[in-house]
């Protein structure tokens, strides 16, 4: 909690409105008296961004971008704006990622370490890139079978130990000591499966209104035209999840007039016939 020199912090907080609520904060704000009213513009500085005071989205999406692999991109951003070290962007269906989050898939120990100090909330993903054993064995041991819990794009926690390199070696070891912190075998396809999935699905007159459903070495993504790819991963009975969305469900169904994809998260919210 930042200190406030003209207030102590109760007189802040009562003069603010503010109300504390556990777990989480809730405002309660005043409403402004008229004399406060009446100097308010009728309307937005031009020099605001329309998102104020949020910050953009355009930025939160470079920062996370960057956090994969350009530290001096990512010091440039966060020197302009130091709370972007703590910015998250959802890359399709509620797969959300941070920028420390980035960093540690990846393996990019610099931008990880730089992030932390700036602020970054510390992870169980970012612990095991970083060869924190003891911190991956406290959450451990708080919170059994956390191994388990997937990070974003839905990479295991074995494999951020193992991005870690030989710093990160003896976290590997005692992931893999587990049993359950990797990747679930995967369910194959057959190529006639593949071959009544690929394809186009339109759902609308736009440009973008369209998935693609493309293969390679047997495995599928999932792509909404001018969007990023999501990798399908299969359960089973042409039933799969988009990677990072665990609750998502796709389907593919054969039908007299052709292929049927069905959406459900988790009621559907789109289902359409591949374009013949």
């Amino acid at each position: 909690m930042p200190s406030f020199p003209s207030l102590r912090r109760r007189g802040f907080l009562q003069t603010a409105g503010l109300a504390l609520s556990s777990p989480a904060w809730s405002f309660a704000f005043p409403e402004p008296s008229k004399s406060i009213t009446s100097q308010i513009p009728s309307s937005p500085s031009p020099q605001l961004p329309p998102t104020f005071p949020t910050q953009t989205p355009e930025l939160a999406h470079e920062m996370v971008m960057v956090s994969h692999f350009d530290l001096k991109r990512v010091r440039q951003l966060v020197d302009a704006h130091p709370s972007l070290a703590r910015a998250a962007w959802d890359w399709g269906f509620g797969d959300w990622e941070d920028a420390l989050g980035a960093a540690s898939h990846m393996g990019n120990r610099p931008i990880a370490e730089y992030l932390l100090s700036k602020g970054a909330r510390s992870s169980i993903f970012s612990a095991a890139m970083l060869g924190h054993l003891d911190v991956v064995k406290a959450f451990v041991t708080a919170q059994p079978g956390v191994q388990r819990t997937r990070g974003p794009h839905s990479i295991p926690l074995l494999a951020h130990a193992k991005a870690g390199g030989p710093a990160a070696s003896s976290v590997y070891d005692y992931l893999a000591s587990l049993g359950n912190a990797g990747s679930d075998p995967p369910t194959p396809l057959t190529q006639s499966d593949l071959n009544a999935i690929v394809g186009v699905y339109p759902f609308g007159p736009a440009e973008n209104d369209r998935i693609n459903v493309t293969a390679e070495k047997g495995s599928l993504t999932w792509t909404r035209a001018a969007s990023m790819g999501r990798p399908l991963f299969h359960h089973g009975n042409l039933v799969f999840n988009p990677a990072g969305a665990e609750a998502v469900r796709i389907a593919f169904t054969a039908e007299p007039a052709g292929t049927r994809m069905s959406i459900s998260d988790p009621g559907i919210v789109l289902s359409i016939l591949r374009k013949s």
